[in-house]
């Protein structure tokens, strides 16, 4: 049962799960799809200390005004190709986590689940849920490009 300020995200994708985590923690990778639409995330505004304690930023950016919004997590676990968890201790206080885990199908797709907790109620509204999935769609579009043969 899901919990108020607690989301969860399932999408396959035809990748493996190592080129989804490279994906997901590489900031040449990070820079092509992160952040909802109407933003840019750019290369150098990307900080990928990928260990347990080791920081995860990344800056995005609008492109109708320019305003400019700053992730900034501590990754709390990184087991690759198969998990990762940070949590975003300045997003209200709330202690934001993520965790995504990628799971193997055995057909050449792999299942990505993005479970949040401690979602703080501005970001748990509608129109942030929207945008949030918009950054999941980038993510699949990003994926497809990718592995098309």
């Amino acid at each position: 049962m899901t919990q108020p300020g607690e989301f969860t995200y399932r999408r396959v994708h035809r990748a493996s799960r190592e080129l989804l985590f490279d994906c997901l923690t590489q900031p040449e990778h990070l820079t092509r799809f992160w952040g909802p639409d109407g933003t840019t995330t750019p290369m150098d505004g990307i900080t990928v200390d990928l260990r347990p304690g080791g920081a995860f930023e990344t800056l995005m950016v609008s492109t109708s005004d320019g305003a400019t919004y700053t992730m900034r997590a501590v990754y709390r676990e990184v087991l690759r190709p198969e998990r990762l968890v940070w949590t975003e201790e300045d997003v209200q206080g709330s202690g934001m986590t993520t965790t995504i885990t990628l799971t193997d199908l055995g057909d050449g797709h792999t299942e990505v689940v993005t479970h949040q907790t401690n979602v703080p109620p501005p970001i748990a509204g509608t129109d942030a849920r929207r945008g949030f999935e918009t950054s999941l769609r980038r993510f699949a579009d990003y994926v497809e490009l990718l592995t098309a043969s």
